[in-house]
């Protein structure tokens, strides 16, 4: 068993961490303030080679898979979570396509987003259906003016990307939509460009400001056949996607809450108090070194689902172990965020520190792509079917 990276990843990490250093931790603060897209964020990952990351090498990527993405995501994490939402956002949407599109669909709109001339969004969750997904109302149905074509209509919600995006992986009941059958879902590519694609509302966010997150409008938008991803009826298609991502997430995680343990333990190495540095006390050090430990073992939580997720082991009898990665490493973040706040005391409440900016980004990772409720259930029905067994 070896647990060192491979030369090419480490050379990744060690690209992404300086990259990081350099761009994206002096910016992370007025990203944040202002809630404006960072181009200038999204022009260095452009230049660095990194949009690409998960997309084969066929179609204009650098093939170093989930795990080569999840090791990048870690390393920007610890400073921005939006810039690294923006890297996250090169597979969230990409990966139903890269799944079980056809090779046209994967030749048509994968080189882009590896080359940084596109980017994309991905639409689930609706008013009504989030983590309820199969309660969606959005619905497509055949087109009439033509023998093997859709029609969109509804709205999607809380989309990420949403108005930067120039195409989105959207799914839609193709049957009764009150129907809760798996095979009354379908996925379908739908441009920006086309008649009745619409940006609705964008949301004001607690934090991770900086990428639009809001609704996507659909009216009698017609949908060509070559642009269903997989089959009609694919809703599995969906839960395949997002399991893929569960070790994505998670790397948000672990970076954000090490970039809030790293500043909280400087801090408190150099705050005198009592005669001796804060660091000094005992207590103090109890709490330090038991986030460590629990970043540790996100830490290989996370890189075993990335692997596994590298040897497409994402269908349900995998779901248990990368599921926990996700809820251990998020989890993880909310109290990393809330351990560094309170070890800076009453700066760390305040703006002069970005200890309170970790402290709201971290929340939103125990809900988006699956709440931590819902990653238990996971992973307590993966124990209940023996999935995650140990004998």
């Amino acid at each position: 068993m070896d647990f060192d990276l491979s030369p090419e990843l480490s050379d990744l990490q060690s690209t992404v961490r300086r990259l990081a250093r350099d761009k994206v931790k002096p910016r992370a603060r007025e990203i944040d303030r202002t809630g404006a897209y960072p181009t200038d964020i999204f022009e260095a990952f452009r230049d660095a080679g990194l949009l690409g990351l998960c997309i084969p090498e066929e179609y204009g990527g650098s093939g170093a898979g989930i795990l080569g993405l999840t090791i990048a995501i870690e390393e920007v994490s610890k400073y921005s979570n939006t810039a690294a939402l923006m890297l996250l956002l090169t597979r969230l949407p990409t990966g139903p396509v890269m799944i079980a599109g056809t090779e046209e669909q994967k030749h048509r709109y994968l080189p882009d987003i590896a080359g940084g001339s596109a980017r994309a969004a991905f639409g689930l969750s609706e008013p009504q259906a989030g983590s309820d997904v199969m309660g969606m109302r959005t619905r497509a149905t055949p087109d009439p003016e033509s023998k093997d074509g859709w029609v969109l209509n509804g709205t999607k919600c809380w989309m990420s990307g949403v108005r930067e995006a120039d195409w989105y992986t959207v799914f839609a009941k193709t049957a009764d939509p009150s129907s809760r059958a798996h095979d009354s879902v379908t996925a379908f590519i739908v441009e920006r460009s086309w008649p009745g694609v619409d940006v609705g509302r964008t949301d004001h966010k607690m934090g991770v400001r900086g990428v639009d997150t809001g609704e996507l409008l659909l009216t009698d938008v017609r949908v060509p056949s070559t642009n269903v991803i997989g089959e009609v009826g694919g809703f599995r298609l969906a839960m395949l996607g997002l399991n893929s991502m569960r070790p994505v997430v998670a790397a948000r995680g672990i970076g954000l809450a090490e970039g809030a343990l790293m500043y909280a333990t400087e801090y408190v190495s150099q705050r005198a108090a009592f005669g001796k540095t804060i660091a000094d006390f005992q207590g103090v050090q109890w709490e330090i070194a038991k986030c460590a430990v629990d970043l540790e073992a996100a830490r290989l939580l996370t890189y075993r689902a990335a692997w596994l997720a590298d040897q497409g082991k994402f269908t349900k009898e995998w779901v248990p172990y990368l599921s926990a990665a996700k809820y251990h490493a998020t989890e993880l973040a909310v109290r990393a965020s809330g351990l560094a706040v309170q070890l800076l005391g009453a700066a760390g409440y305040m703006e002069d520190h970005p200890t309170e900016q970790w402290y709201r980004d971290a929340k939103q990772l125990t809900i988006v792509e699956g709440t931590s409720q819902v990653q238990l259930g996971l992973v307590a029905k993966g124990v209940l079917d023996h999935d995650l067994w140990w004998d």
